[in-house]
């Protein structure tokens, strides 16, 4: 009897291991997918900038922050950097996107391993119920009223 008890004892050990090990992957994924959206985002904001400035006369004077110093230089300086820089997030991009992709692997496996499903929560009822509640939006008038 002791040491049927000892080994249920283990088995809560060893299910409670598995679970944090499982939460800390599922984590790391998530932020792996926050630091890719970040990242998008930073693309998305030097291809703006160098569809503003790419038009105009490169000896025209621009405004560049560079580690939270605001530098004055040329359209004709700054652009190829812009270009580099995004050229690089992006380079950075795909190789989170490999180690995403990765990591989705390594947590199907785990789950495989260890039979782990995720429940869902049924409590769709009340969960309508507080969405109309809850649901904020902004009410705007006509401009100039």
């Amino acid at each position: 009897m002791a040491s049927k008890a000892g080994s249920d004892g283990k088995e809560a050990i060893n299910e409670q291991v598995i679970a944090n090990t499982y939460a800390n992957m599922r984590t790391e994924m998530n932020q792996l997918y926050t630091k890719i959206t970040e990242l998008e985002m930073e693309v998305s904001e030097h291809s703006l900038v160098i569809g503003a400035i790419e038009p105009l006369d490169p000896s025209r004077r621009c405004y560049r922050m560079i580690g939270g110093v605001l530098v004055e230089r040329t359209i004709k300086e700054v652009l190829p950097a812009v270009k580099r820089n995004k050229e690089g997030l992006q380079e950075v991009i795909a190789r989170m996107h490999e180690a995403l992709e990765r990591k989705k692997k390594e947590i199907t496996e785990f789950e495989l391993k260890y039979k782990i499903r995720i429940r869902k929560a049924d409590n769709d009822s009340e969960e309508g119920g507080k969405k109309e509640g809850t649901a904020q939006g902004v009410l705007v008038g006509p401009a100039g009223q």
